[in-house]
């Protein structure tokens, strides 16, 4: 059960480095193959950029769930808790509109794409496309729950009386 709530919660770092794991095996393998057989797998390049653009975008929803995405707050830092806790609902806004605009976009994007098949391997490319779908998508969803959960920070704070 333990075990279980570890991979739901860190189910996007684990999907982003599975991903990583399976490019850098597969350039490895092609690269030896190479050097001493003089021989490569003729998909091991398609694969491999299928893996990186996967493992790019859900690594992107990863950073974005703990927060780490760039941000310049020095100005904010100055500010009372209570003008902390407003801007930060305002950012967490916009941040909602602008990934769920981008996601709405990857959904057209990757629903045109679909028809249009990959160079080597032929399949369609809604297979590489659908990660900007799946990683947009996670990051809206992340977005939508720190605003609720800072709306109700700033409600306690306002609750409180805390400036």
């Amino acid at each position: 059960m333990k075990s279980l709530k570890f991979i739901i919660k860190n189910a996007e770092e684990i999907m982003s480095g599975v991903f990583l794991g399976i490019m850098v095996l597969i350039v490895i393998i092609n690269v030896l193959l190479r050097y001493f057989f003089k021989t490569s797998m003729y998909w091991a390049e398609e694969v491999a950029t299928i893996c990186f653009v996967w493992s790019v975008f859900i690594g992107a929803s990863a950073t974005f769930k703990h927060r780490m995405n760039i941000g310049i707050d020095f100005i904010v830092n100055r500010g009372t808790p209570r003008v902390k806790g407003f801007v930060k609902i305002i950012v967490d806004v916009m941040l909602v509109i602008i990934t769920g605009y981008i996601f709405y976009l990857s959904v057209i994007f990757t629903k045109i794409a679909s028809i249009k098949p990959t160079a080597v391997l032929g399949v369609s490319s809604a297979v590489v496309n659908s990660a900007l779908v799946v990683g947009f998508g996670i990051m809206t969803f992340h977005g939508i729950c720190f605003i609720i959960k800072d709306i109700k920070e700033f409600a306690l704070l306002n609750k409180k009386g805390v400036n």
